[in-house]
């Protein structure tokens, strides 16, 4: 096996996981509570259709063609963000979700494409180098501004979860004072009971008339 075949098969692999993107894309926007985050993820879609025709450019300059392999990684990752989509969670937890999702995507691109450049660069393939590190670069900053949603989406979820703590902890409260008013007229019907069905002293009077 030579470094082409190897960076070819690579290739083919990348292709298939921008395909699949292209087509998952849509559900995850649609998903999106967060405005902010759907647009982003959205303008990535577009970047993402811009990988698939820029790896077709670089199959066609090595003579090569772009199918024949699926990438049961990015199948896996894809598969994960259904079931994300499907718990149906709501903001912000939902839209953190599908942040971390997201990102696992990125993350695994990134390891791809630097190592497709790698192995590019090594047979002197510059003009494959600059379309490979142009799509890098591209989720690269996909990457970032995931992270970045995701710090704010994070903050937003920790407020929450405060607030919610706190009326909790504030219904606990209200229960327990319920208790021990409940347990207070209990004890003082209990003492009233008592004073009522306690026999009486007899009293002391003249022993006898004179």
């Amino acid at each position: 096996m030579s470094l082409k075949e190897v960076l070819v098969d690579e290739l083919k692999d990348l292709y298939s996981a921008e395909s699949q993107l292209v087509k998952a894309l849509p559900k995850i926007v649609k998903a999106c509570e967060d405005e902010e985050l759907g647009e982003s993820i959205n303008q990535h879609l577009e970047e993402t259709k811009g990988h698939v025709e820029r790896l077709q450019r670089i199959f066609e300059q090595l003579g090569e063609k772009p199918t024949g392999k699926h990438c049961k990684g990015m199948e896996g990752l894809l598969e994960e963000g259904k079931e994300v989509i499907e718990e149906g969670e709501e903001a912000p937890f939902g839209d953190l979700m599908i942040t971390s999702a997201a990102s696992r995507v990125e993350h695994y691109e990134i390891a791809g494409y630097t190592a497709v450049i790698e192995m590019a660069r090594g047979l002197g393939e510059d003009e494959v180098v600059d379309l490979l590190t142009e799509t890098l670069e591209e989720e690269q900053a996909a990457s970032e501004k995931l992270a970045e949603k995701a710090k704010e989406l994070i903050a937003e979820a920790a407020g929450q979860s405060e607030d919610e703590a706190e009326l909790e902890d504030e219904d606990v409260e209200a229960v327990s004072e319920e208790d021990e008013a409940g347990e207070a007229s209990m004890t003082r019907k209990q003492t009233q009971h008592t004073s009522k069905t306690a026999p009486k002293k007899p009293s002391r009077g003249k022993s006898r008339a004179a």
